[in-house]
């Protein structure tokens, strides 16, 4: 007898399910471990500030075992070997990562005065590199490795459109400010985003025997208080008319960490409101 077909609903159903999301005290870090906590699954938020993640995970049910956080220094390996093994001290499992993790400076403020690509210092280059493209690959290492060798699991490298289209610098510039003193968006982030689609494509098709789908998600620009002025430039470049808000990607994450996306292996999502269609 055949087993019956899941429904469409049940297939999103991650119940029970232990996600690790890296860099998790962040903006959209919290909103990913809130999607995870309301479908039914348990968020770990891993992040190097532990303390800031604490205190979410304790509103997310930490109490009840439903939400826990773990210290997680993504550029150590040392550290992914004791939040991996802490992790299934207190959940038993593993079943997906979100390699969230990344520094992200603002630049639509106009302060950051170092990052025009003849001035960018090989230390801010490698600091960048080493937070959101390293910290993917130590955290995979480690947490992949132990899904791969466990029944399979889920990566969801959370990238930008950004990683796909290069920015434009026009939407940064400062009235009054000469050309070599305009703020610009620092090529680290594109080099970054853009390396996490080329690292999904390797680990999916590297693990997938192993039964370990790898996706990216590569959200656009959320709103959380910018500038009018940027704001309106931005927006003028994307064919909603408008960024996102914070809570705009926690259905896809659902989507990519459950069932529902079962037959979706190194693919990029790209949710931007059309930017990377012009």
């Amino acid at each position: 007898m055949t087993s019956p077909t899941p429904s469409v609903l049940s297939s999103f159903d991650i119940s029970g399910r232990v996600v690790v999301i890296t860099g998790a005290a962040g903006l959209l870090g919290r909103q990913h471990a809130s999607a995870i906590a309301e479908a039914g699954g348990i968020p770990v938020l891993a992040d190097v500030d532990v303390e800031s993640a604490d205190r979410h995970a304790a509103t997310l049910g930490g109490s009840s075992g439903r939400a826990s956080a773990v210290h997680f220094d993504v550029t150590s390996p040392d550290s992914a070997r004791r939040a991996l093994k802490d992790v299934l001290a207190r959940h038993g499992r593993v079943d997906a990562l979100v390699n969230n993790a990344a520094r992200n400076p603002k630049v639509e403020d106009g302060s950051i005065g170092s990052t025009r690509f003849e001035n960018l210092s090989l230390d801010y280059f490698r600091r960048d590199l080493d937070v959101g493209l390293t910290g993917a690959f130590v955290a995979s290492q480690a947490f992949g490795t132990h899904m791969a060798a466990h029944g399979g699991g889920v990566i969801v490298n959370v990238a930008s459109d950004l990683g796909v289209i290069a920015p434009d610098q026009r939407i940064y510039r400062r009235e009054g400010l000469p050309e070599n003193e305009q703020p610009v968006k620092p090529v680290t982030y594109s080099v970054v985003k853009g390396a996490l689609v080329m690292l999904t494509k390797y680990l999916a098709t590297y693990w997938a025997s192993a039964g370990v789908r790898v996706n990216t998600l590569s959200p656009g620009g959320v709103h959380a208080g910018q500038p009018d002025d940027f704001v309106a430039r931005l927006t003028s470049l994307i064919p909603m008319g408008r960024m996102a808000e914070r809570t705009e990607y926690k259905a896809a994450l659902v989507f990519l960490c459950s069932d529902a996306s079962s037959y979706m292996t190194g693919a990029n999502l790209i949710i931007d409101g059309g930017r990377t269609c012009w």
